[in-house]
């Protein structure tokens, strides 16, 4: 398929191109590559969207990126830096790339200011934020649903700005079940884990319920929710246990989330998503650098679905959400 939108491929600046390489650090070659890659805005990037029919990459800040700097006035003035030096290869190559603010959550009223910028000045399609925060101290990690974040979400409401929550590694104080499990750190598990985890908390904590036209999107086709969602609700409703939510999770799937095929180029899986969300629900994209283009969009070139869903997971889907202008 030519003419594809990219959701979820990520960028880096030098500031933050050291917040997450645990992982990384037992791979040096494949860690080179990446650092290369992930820092180069124009040449290496257009090659590959040119050869594999990408038309735009709506462009991220690597994980986790802002969310790792628990000094406050620190995370402001990185995530400054990043978006205006996202804003500036946007600017220069407007027909090939959009831009997803990075966002100082460390501080809920900055981060406002910072989405407001964003948007409004630097014309930024979306946010995207990369799980829990570390504030203060590096061992104190505040998830989404914390009180303090009801402002925050009060205003991406009023904004009606789609909102991308990204995955990131646990803190060690939560991964002690991986301990001396080095190859399930990452994207290999670690990383679904962690992510579906804070979403489920902040759907069965009543956040949609509170701010119902919130618009949340989750790569990886929806870091497992959509396979499991059937059984997360049989058992809630059997045993509600004091859970807010009004409604089933399957329903919030179905009003205010949607995925992305990022990294899941694989057909059992993409079905089931598909057969729970239906084709409006996902979005095509690759999680460059980390995978690789060509088999995000060789995959799903090939895959078993019709030429209008095609189109819409593709595409317009993503004109549609995001409001792109093309």
């Amino acid at each position: 398929m030519l003419h594809k939108i990219g959701i979820e491929e990520h960028f880096a600046i030098q500031e933050t191109m050291e917040s997450d390489s645990t992982y990384l650090k037992r791979d040096v070659k494949y860690a080179i590559d990446i650092n290369t890659r992930i820092l180069d805005l124009m040449d290496y990037r257009i090659k590959e969207m040119d050869a594999n029919g990408i038309d735009i990459m709506v462009l991220s800040l690597n994980s986790p990126a802002i969310q790792g700097i628990h000094n406050r006035s620190e995370a402001i003035e990185i995530a400054k830096i990043a978006n205006d030096r996202l804003a500036e290869a946007v600017e220069k190559k407007n027909d090939r790339f959009r831009g997803f603010a990075a966002l100082p959550l460390q501080d809920p009223d900055a981060a406002i200011l910072e989405m407001k910028r964003a948007i409004n000045e630097l014309g930024f399609v979306g946010l995207f934020v990369n799980g829990f925060s570390q504030i203060d101290t590096p061992d104190n990690d505040v998830y989404l649903d914390d009180p303090r974040y009801k402002p925050f979400w009060a205003e991406v409401e009023k904004m009606d700005v789609p909102f991308y929550f990204h995955v990131r590694s646990p803190m060690p104080h939560n991964a002690r079940l991986l301990d001396n499990h080095y190859w399930l750190h990452g994207a290999a598990w670690a990383f679904t884990v962690e992510a579906a985890t804070h979403t489920l908390r902040l759907i069965t904590g009543g956040l949609f319920d509170e701010f119902p036209k919130v618009k949340m999107v989750l790569g990886h086709l929806g870091e497992g929710i959509p396979w499991i969602v059937w059984r997360c609700d049989n058992m809630i409703n059997k045993r509600r246990r004091g859970a807010p939510m009004k409604r089933k999770i399957a329903d919030y799937l179905n009003d205010n989330i949607w995925v992305t095929t990022s990294g899941q180029f694989h057909y059992p899986p993409f079905l089931c998503t598909l057969l729970q969300m239906g084709a409006d629900r996902i979005l095509f994209s690759t999680d460059y650098p980390f995978e690789e283009v060509s088999d995000a969009a060789n995959w799903f070139d090939a895959c078993q679905i019709s030429e209008t869903d095609r189109n819409k997971i593709g595409r317009q889907n993503a004109i549609d959400l995001f409001k792109l202008k093309l």
